[in-house]
């Protein structure tokens, strides 16, 4: 061929009738728009949880303020009415009293007639010394926090998240290694 008679547009597609056609990739479209509509969706979840719950505890903090506040006004209701009385009793408390002629009564005085038993001094000794010698057992706690993600969301729910991602992991190899016709 001579250099004259070289059209470089005919030369440059000159092998189009070999060239592979192009497929759809209509199942990776599907695959990708559903994952993308999971996504969205877990997302909203998450954001309605956040709200709901944002909702409930603001909701808890008000009721328990308020209940802070009626206990407030309840103690200081009975911490007036306490002053008052006192301020009653003390009014009455100065007032004279003129004394009186009454007899007054002996104190009787307790002799113990007959020894005490042996027997019973010992075990009542025996008591007190286990009373002394006892430890004071402080009760604990043996439960475990409920606090962290596998608490709240739960293990099972956690074995279900994986198996679902690689379930996905496998039906994206799958249809990547699928031959396309």
């Amino acid at each position: 061929m001579s250099i004259n008679n070289y059209d470089p547009i005919d030369d440059a597609f000159e092998d189009e009738a070999e060239a592979p056609e192009e497929s759809s990739n209509r199942t990776f479209l599907f695959v990708a728009g559903g994952l993308g509509v999971l996504i969205l969706g877990v997302l909203l979840c998450v954001v309605g949880y956040v709200l709901f719950n944002m909702n409930s505890s603001q909701a808890a903090e008000a009721t328990a303020q308020a209940q802070a506040q009626a206990q407030e006004a309840t103690v200081e209701v009975a911490l007036t009415q306490t002053a008052v009385v006192v301020q009653a009793q003390a009014a009455q408390a100065t007032a004279t009293v003129t004394s009186t002629n009454t007899p007054v009564i002996a104190q009787a005085t307790f002799t113990p007639t007959e020894t005490p038993n042996p027997a019973t001094a010992t075990v009542g000794a025996a008591f007190t010394q286990i009373a002394v010698f006892t430890q004071t057992v402080i009760p604990t706690s043996t439960a475990l926090p409920n606090t962290g993600f596998a608490d709240e969301v739960g293990i099972p729910g956690m074995f279900a998240l994986a198996l679902a991602l690689v379930l996905v992991i496998l039906l994206t190899r799958r249809l990547r290694a699928t031959p396309v016709k």
